[in-house]
């Protein structure tokens, strides 16, 4: 049924269905994050004078980078009717990975010597153990019918734990490189600039389009949300169920790991405990975008705008002085008002549906 409500929700805000609603109430159930958005520009603009300034808002979309990216990767997962809880455990151990192999090269004790790779390279393997993560995460949900809350909830501890070991819980300081062992330039992906804007900036915008490419564009896309929608029809129907649910915890992986290094590269350092809680940042960020936690409904382009959302509270709020102890309570707030408005959707659609029908 849920695959069918964006269609049902479609017909109506084009047409009046019966007396069950108005086209204005479709639209704006549709663009709720969207109008959220620019009410929060609104307030913070007119409360705080350095809001709209632009060094605060290269600043602002910079850490909205680190969470939107983690959020596309998320989105994909919770379009099948999913959930990552590893990936910001992922993120850490791909910084580890990465600074790992910067800091103290890679020790080959039986030829007694160590090895240290070129930046590019040390960058593709911390993709390439974040991505392997995601795989993992991929087999046990689809191959080993782990329940998918189950299967990432244990993954996200391996992760942590394995970032733990490699560092021995101690952070890999001075990720600079050494010209001689060719490494440097790693800290150029969180400081560099591009036509005069910072690296991790392209890096979500060319992440988004990507995944806006690959949700709306392609067969994979509509699989997606074929088997968030109904599992068991889009098997019928012959889609590979599990093979496509695999390859999107690759991509959320993937994700992962390349926030991993941009963190890194930011701070210069790499540390083991790197991502804590970015999971439930990604997880709101797709929620207050309008992705349903059951699958099916829902795009990328919303979970950037509901990235926004949460950069934004987050940057006006501290702009204002309020308490961190309150900038808590009001995300949460937010992300349940978020919850309510998507079910309040959902009612809606499915009414008007029906009154289609009838």
């Amino acid at each position: 049924m849920s695959s069918m409500t964006p269609a049902a929700g479609g017909d109506v805000t084009r047409t009046v269905a019966r007396g069950t609603g108005t086209p204005l109430a479709g639209y704006l159930f549709r663009l709720r994050a969207l109008i959220v958005l620019a009410i929060l520009v609104f307030i913070f603009t007119a409360l705080s004078p350095a809001f709209l300034t632009p060094g605060n808002l290269t600043i602002l979309v910079k850490h909205v980078a680190i969470n939107a990216i983690l959020a596309v990767g998320m989105t994909l997962v919770i379009l099948s009717g999913g959930i990552d809880l590893s990936v910001g455990s992922i993120a850490g151990l791909a910084g580890i990975v990465a600074g790992g192999l910067i800091h103290s090269g890679l020790a080959l004790p039986s030829f007694g010597v160590k090895v240290y790779f070129h930046t590019w390279l040390v960058i593709a393997l911390a993709l390439l153990v974040g991505a392997a993560a995601g795989a993992a995460n991929g087999l046990l949900v689809s191959r080993l019918r782990v329940a998918p809350f189950i299967a990432t909830l244990g993954s996200m501890y391996v992760a942590r734990g394995a970032a733990m070991l490699m560092s021995n819980g101690a952070t890999f300081a001075n990720l600079s490189g050494s010209v001689e062992l060719g490494n440097t330039g790693f800290l150029t992906l969180g400081s560099g600039q591009v036509l005069g804007l910072p690296l991790p900036i392209w890096l979500m915008l060319a992440v988004a389009l990507s995944g806006v490419f690959l949700a709306e564009r392609t067969p994979f896309g509509r699989r997606v949300y074929a088997i968030g929608g109904n599992e068991r029809a889009a098997e019928l129907s012959g889609v590979r169920v599990a093979r496509n649910k695999f390859f999107v915890y690759v991509i959320s992986g993937f994700c992962a790991a390349l926030v991993g290094l941009i963190i890194a590269a930011q701070l210069g350092a790499a540390h083991p405990a790197t991502g804590e809680t970015f999971e439930l940042n990604a997880i709101a960020a797709v929620v207050l975008g309008g992705t349903s936690l059951m699958g099916g409904r829902g795009s990328v382009g919303g979970t950037i705008t509901g990235a926004f959302v949460i950069g934004v509270l987050a940057d006006g709020l501290i702009l204002l002085g309020v308490s961190e102890f309150w900038q808590i309570v009001i995300k949460g707030l937010v992300i349940v008002v978020a919850v309510i408005l998507d079910q309040m959707q959902q009612r809606y659609a499915l009414k008007a549906a029906a009154a289609l029908r009838g």
